[in-house]
């Protein structure tokens, strides 16, 4: 007898996320929902559950600390009772629900809430407990049903803009249309009297930036798939950041209006990177579509309404707002207008709220069509009026009771983030890899490689996938393999996922090393296949020597090139940044690939010659050994320091 994830979690009584979460952690492998169990893996599942509910509840019993109250307190006596910070508290509180003010009564049902947070339980005085029996039984726990959100991905050209301009042409009316969802980011649509909403951002956004501060944006990804392009290295790199993201894809392989078309080789490409469709026997819904005919787009959100249905999302309207911060922009009669997608709760205009290291009160409330509100819901898209600052695309968005409550808690925020750069950075790096090993930190090196050329590709993806050493359970993981040059989005998934970018015969510009440093991402570059794998081995061992660190001096593009009789080709350069000097060595890299390392024979300012040029000075450059200079090459300049 067989049973999908979602049945056993019907079974067991259980939301089957957490289901999923116990699945991995006990390493039975499963993709989603859909996935089937067989008999003997379910026996073993209910087995350990229900041996292991026994154990947390006696050890439950025994960590439970009992407080003794014989009146409601403000949140200043619940701290002092507790003996836990008042600000802690106040960044606890706001999850559970609404409170007046600092200094009156909390309600018992946050109360309740909060105190089993820190593992305590309250003891009513029998005048209390009289007291809140008479009271009106509360409702604000009542779970209600919420629209899925949705993100559309894949590789460019493939239809993506096509098919979310179709989807809100065909679902909202005439007079509808054309309001502010270029603007806000988001939109509704209706399937059946169900509603869906659609995340209208750039690239893959919404599974990196927003991702990396800790927070999920999205329940369902689209995936595009042109039928006559196939998949290609973009489409590669979306699937790696919904995987990452631990989000369900859905398969949209479009244009088959198209000749040329082949929809099985498609899906045989897919079923290697583990989507593998029903069709085949995977649990991976594809829907073959035309976004410019449209044809199959009805299918597609009928897909769409039954993989929400089987993540059961829920969430409480009678609570204040929680949400996300999709897209931020300065208005110049309007001032500070934020994008939010509320997830959970609903708001009103007059609320107060905090977003990252904003705050303010809700001055204007507009929706997805561009109409004024007053108050919204759960899965609603709205642009918000009344920010004190611009907040960040990603931030998280929650109702407080008042504008004192407000600054306190981002006067804390802010004192946070100034420790945080103070402090050294906690990203992993190869050089204390093995410290993070002992100290039972980490048990895998996640890698982001990239290469010059397929070749190397796959060469050195199956020489990492064997790395294994001796006596020690951590293993190398290649989230994301590509050919071609480090890209941002690279870096936002590294750093999403505490990664390390590793990059063979490729150099990235000045921007992505810049994007590198501030999320701290480390980026190892190298040119031998061997000194790469050595360091990587090394780091697991905890062996790694002192390293001769590469710094860059300066970059210099080159806008003209002079042929001179008896002295070769001199490249008429602009210094983009730095300070570049005679005595470095240089690299000449042209879109992206390394063409020439070595020496340079002359550096000269208009025809006097020059021991160093600073940034946005013009220079004439020349090469040893080395005449074939383009126009727009980079030649860049540098040095090496030792590092232990």
């Amino acid at each position: 007898m067989k049973m999908r994830v979602y049945e056993l979690a019907e079974n067991l009584k259980i939301p089957s996320k957490e289901l999923l979460v116990f699945l991995k952690k006990e390493g039975i492998k499963v993709k989603n929902h859909m996935s089937n169990l067989d008999k003997d893996t379910i026996e073993l599942i209910k087995e350990i559950i229900i041996s292991d509910k026994k154990k947390k509840g006696e050890k439950r019993k025994k960590q439970i600390k009992i407080i003794e109250i014989n009146k409601l307190p403000n949140l200043k006596e619940l701290s002092l009772q507790l003996k836990i910070p008042l600000l802690a508290i106040m960044q606890k509180i706001i999850n559970f629900g609404t409170i007046s003010s600092i200094d009156k009564e909390i309600p018992t049902n946050i109360l309740q809430d909060i105190v089993k947070e820190y593992g305590f339980k309250i003891k009513y005085s029998e005048k209390l407990r009289n007291k809140i029996k008479s009271q009106k039984k509360d409702k604000t726990t009542k779970l209600v049903s919420k629209p899925p959100v949705i993100t559309i991905i894949g590789h460019v050209d493939h239809g993506k803009t096509t098919l979310l301009d179709v989807i809100r042409k065909t679902n909202v009316t005439k007079d509808e249309f054309g309001g502010i969802t270029q603007s806000i980011g988001a939109y509704k649509v209706k399937i059946k009297n169900k509603k869906i909403v659609f995340i209208d951002t750039p690239g893959h956004e919404a599974f990196t930036t927003m991702r990396a501060r800790g927070v999920k944006a999205t329940d369902i990804a689209v995936l595009v798939v042109a039928a006559d392009d196939g998949v290609m290295p973009q489409t590669i790199e979306a699937i790696n950041h919904a995987k990452a993201a631990n989000v369900p894809i859905i398969v949209a392989i479009n244009k088959i209006d198209r000749p040329n078309t082949n929809v099985e080789k498609i899906k045989k490409d897919l079923s290697k990177y583990d989507l593998v469709s029903e069709e085949w026997g995977g649990e991976t819904l594809m829907v073959e579509i035309s976004a410019l005919k449209n044809k199959g787009i009805k299918k597609l959100l009928e897909a769409i309404s039954l993989q929400a249905e089987i993540l059961e999302l829920e969430a409480n309207s009678n609570i204040p707002a929680k949400g996300l911060i999709i897209e931020t922009k300065l208005d110049k009669k309007r001032g500070i207008i934020g994008s939010v997608l509320i997830q959970d709760g609903s708001l009103k205009v007059g609320n107060y709220f905090i977003a990252g290291l904003s705050y303010g009160k809700i001055r204007n409330l507009i929706d997805d069509k561009g109409r004024n509100i007053k108050e919204a819901g759960p899965s609603t898209p709205v642009e918000i009026i009344g920010f004190s600052k611009m907040p960040q695309a990603g931030d998280y968005f929650q109702i407080v009771p008042d504008d004192r409550f407000a600054k306190i808690i981002i006067n804390e925020r802010e004192n946070e983030e100034r420790s945080k750069i103070i402090e050294e950075s906690s990203k992993v790096s190869l050089d204390n890899l093995f410290l993070e090993i002992k100290e039972g930190k980490i048990d895998n090196l996640k890698i982001i490689l990239k290469t010059d050329t397929q070749g190397s590709l796959d060469a050195l993806q199956e020489t990492l996938k064997k790395i294994k050493i001796e006596n020690e359970e951590v293993k190398v993981v290649i989230i994301h393999a590509g050919v071609g040059n480090i890209t941002e989005t690279d870096v936002m998934l590294a750093s999403a996922s505490d990664a390390i970018i590793v990059g063979f015969n490729i150099r990235p510009d000045a921007n992505i090393q810049k994007i590198g440093k501030s999320e701290k991402v480390e980026i190892r570059l190298y040119r031998v296949i061997y000194d790469l794998i050595d360091e990587i081995k090394s780091a697991l061992l905890g062996y790694l020597k002192p390293k001769i660190q590469e710094f860059i001096c300066g970059q210099a593009e080159v806008r003209e090139i002079f042929k001179i009789p008896k002295v070769g080709t001199i490249a008429g350069s602009y210094v983009l940044n730095g300070k570049i000097s005679k005595n470095d060595n240089v690299r000449l890299i042209r879109d992206g690939k390394l063409i020439y390392e070595g020496k340079v024979t002359s550096l000269k300012r208009f025809k006097e010659d020059a021991k160093e040029v600073n940034a946005d000075f013009e220079c004439g450059i020349g090469l040893e050994k080395f005449n074939d200079i383009k126009l727009k090459d980079i030649i860049e300049f540098y040095n090496f320091k030792e590092i232990k």
